[in-house]
């Protein structure tokens, strides 16, 4: 095994939280033996953050942007960007507020990443971290009307997915975690199958879901303050 890819949110830490202090430890030694990458939904500035002081190469944004530390700097290696069909995307939303029922929220009601992703908040770009963790930790309530927020976004090149704690990330068409991880191992020379993925969401839906049936061995962390117990089963303890 030369390379452990890991999800953030749900995996190593809280939605959009910093890193745990047991977390941070363990993927510390595990620096000492293995090439690690973070692979987001998010963009790498926002992870970067998150880990720290951890330093990490970071793929985010679906693959759109990829990072890594030079002297302590993160460095941009990639950083893409497509120009999101703003009117159209609104429109979908609005629609879908009404078929769905979230038609009130706090601040936006949807989110323009500059690199083209896109954000459907349910409750709002403004709503509070409390609301938002409460509000759907099993995702079934995502995951009810992810078909019809699916449908929505294909018509204009766009694949739907059930990201955050309340919300759905939509990406261009093609940009997906595995292509993105994929990309990233033929770069860094590193065999698809001395790699393993550890992620939370591969059901439906799940912005993990492109990783189920790939190239790479995947594992799911049910809750991350057990983050080592996964780890240390898949490759040992240290």
């Amino acid at each position: 095994m030369e390379l452990l890819a890991f999800d953030l949110d749900g995996t190593v830490t809280q939605h959009r939280s910093p890193i745990e202090e047991k977390n941070l430890r363990l993927l510390q030694s595990l620096q000492k033996q293995y090439k690690i990458v973070f692979v987001g939904a998010g963009a790498c500035g926002r992870i970067a953050k998150q880990i720290a002081p951890l330093q990490a190469d970071i793929i985010g944004n679906y693959g759109l942007q990829v990072t890594r530390f030079e002297n302590n700097q993160l460095i941009y290696v990639r950083n893409s960007s497509v120009k999101a069909p703003e009117k159209k995307i609104i429109g979908i939303i609005d629609d879908l507020r009404k078929k769905t029922g979230y038609t009130e929220f706090k601040g936006d009601s949807v989110e323009f990443h500059a690199s083209g992703i896109v954000t459907f908040p349910l409750l709002g770009t403004k709503a509070d971290i409390e609301d938002k963790l409460r509000f759907d930790p099993d995702r079934q309530k995502r995951r009810k009307w992810y078909a019809e927020v699916k449908s929505g976004f294909q018509k204009i090149g766009y694949t739907a997915f059930i990201g955050g704690s309340s919300s759905y990330d939509m990406a261009p068409d093609g940009c997906d975690k595995r292509k993105a991880l994929k990309e990233y191992c033929d770069g860094n020379g590193i065999l698809y199958g001395n790699a393993v993925y550890f992620g939370d969401d591969f059901e439906e839906g799940g912005n993990d879901e492109s990783l189920v049936g790939s190239e790479f061995k995947i594992r799911k962390v049910d809750n991350y303050l057990r983050l080592d117990e996964v780890v240390f089963s898949e490759i040992g303890r240290i």
